[in-house]
């Protein structure tokens, strides 16, 4: 009896004892889980430079004009697309354009002649394919066969804006993926490499095969020192709401909420919009998820087309009580009816930049155009003189984006935006 009772005690100790253990590490998994949650929640804020010492400004050399090194190595050619574009990229780099031709014979075909020797040189074509893409896509194509046969030593085609590219992947039967197919292009008449600037979505650069690397510059650089220089556009500077257009859109307008904080903008928000379309450029109901009432709103996208989206956006962020709509967008073709849309609408200042020349017309004052010719300029001295492109951004990241995103991503964002809509809800 007195060994039953002992082996029962033995037995009764053991799960007592695997019922503690266990439930030590559960509180320890949750703590370490709300630690880490803490960390991540204060990491942008408390996030400071170890040295406090002033930053070099990354781009000196191009906003100043310094001339590149070995010049005679390198030879800049822009087609019919943007050439004040490229005029401006080529002053930032002490430079001028090459003697070219680039126009059209009596029947419509594209009429390319280089004036100057480019046998061994590094070749970069400027060339944004824009409206009209076909024109402006058949010159870039052109101007690359035409130096490579012309023995160039490297050929770049710099795309500030890249055509087709909201065309990259299959959304129904019997379609391109036209965004592919632009890439193998490119490829065929002898590309060596791309420069591109916000592209639709980062996964075209793996439409190009390793030969050819593709380097997507982030325009909203441009945007942040804009920002920074001009403070009093908003009501209250720790006051602000970063809103993504659509689901989509929530890493871009993440990570530029992240780099406002590192300016200073401590109270950053973040808020998105779930759209339901009936059709291409038509919307059929808008949903907000997020806090937008008494704050000013910036609206981040990559591009304005006919301007329907961010205008009826902005009417459902006012109508949630938001005091002024910022609309910043990287490229901005305005087809149609654009202007008109934008003038009536309730946005209080939209910014693009002037990787597509604006149309011809009354241009709305809301419209403000940004210049990103030193950016680009920035991004070719480097690559011509071997240094490192992910140094130009430096000064804009003040926190680390790769723990950031091992944590969060743009699903995890979603999803913690819409627990938070259904909280207001309830």
């Amino acid at each position: 009896y007195q060994r039953r009772v002992h082996g029962d005690f033995n037995m009764f100790s053991r799960k007592l004892g695997k019922k503690i253990l266990s439930s030590v590490l559960a509180m320890g998994g949750l703590g370490l889980i709300g630690a880490n949650m803490f960390h991540q929640q204060n990491l942008l804020v408390e996030a400071q430079p170890v040295n406090n010492e002033p930053r070099r400004d990354p781009w000196a050399r191009s906003k100043n004009g310094d001339k590149i090194k070995n010049p005679e190595k390198i030879m800049l050619i822009s087609g019919n697309a943007n050439k004040p574009l490229a005029e401006g990229i080529a002053k930032h780099l002490g430079s001028t354009l090459a003697n070219s031709v680039v126009g059209k014979f009596s029947d419509g075909e594209v009429n390319i002649q280089i004036k100057e020797n480019i046998r061994g040189k590094d070749v970069y074509i400027i060339q944004p394919t824009c409206p009209p893409v076909n024109d402006n896509l058949m010159e870039l194509l052109l101007l690359i066969s035409t130096a490579r046969r012309a023995s160039a030593k490297e050929v770049t085609a710099v795309i500030p804006y890249y055509g087709y590219a909201r065309q990259d992947r299959k959304m129904a039967s019997r379609v391109p993926i036209s965004a592919a197919d632009v890439a193998r292009l490119l490829e065929t008449v002898g590309v060596d490499r791309i420069i591109a600037m916000d592209l639709h979505c980062g996964q075209i650069q793996g439409f190009f095969s390793p030969r050819v690397p593709a380097d997507n510059l982030d325009g909203s650089a441009v945007l942040l020192e804009y920002i920074t220089e001009n403070k009093t556009l908003f009501s209250d500077p720790n006051n602000i709401v970063v809103v993504s257009p659509d689901a989509g859109g929530v890493y871009r307008a993440k990570k530029f909420q992240e780099r406002l904080i590192g300016r200073g903008f401590n109270g950053s928000g973040l808020a998105m919009i779930i759209k339901q379309r009936k059709a291409a450029s038509q919307i059929e109901r808008m949903d907000l998820v997020g806090t937008v009432d008494g704050k000013d709103c910036i609206m981040i996208d990559d591009i304005i087309d006919t301007a329907g989206t961010v205008c009826e956006a902005a009417k459902e962020l006012k109508g949630k009580g938001a005091k002024k709509v910022y609309v910043f967008a990287s490229h901005g073709l305005f087809s149609g009816d654009a202007f008109k849309k934008i003038a009536a609408s309730q946005i209080d200042k939209m910014i693009v930049t002037n990787s597509i020349p604006l149309k011809q017309g009354t241009v709305p004052e809301k419209i403000t155009q940004l210049d990103v010719s030193t950016l680009l300029a920035e991004t070719i001295r480097r690559i011509s003189q071997k240094e490192s492109l992910s140094n130009m951004f430096d000064q804009f990241q003040s926190v680390s984006y790769t723990h950031l995103r091992a944590h969060e991503t743009s699903l995890h964002l979603v999803c913690r935006l819409l627990l938070e809509k259904k909280k207001q809800i309830q």
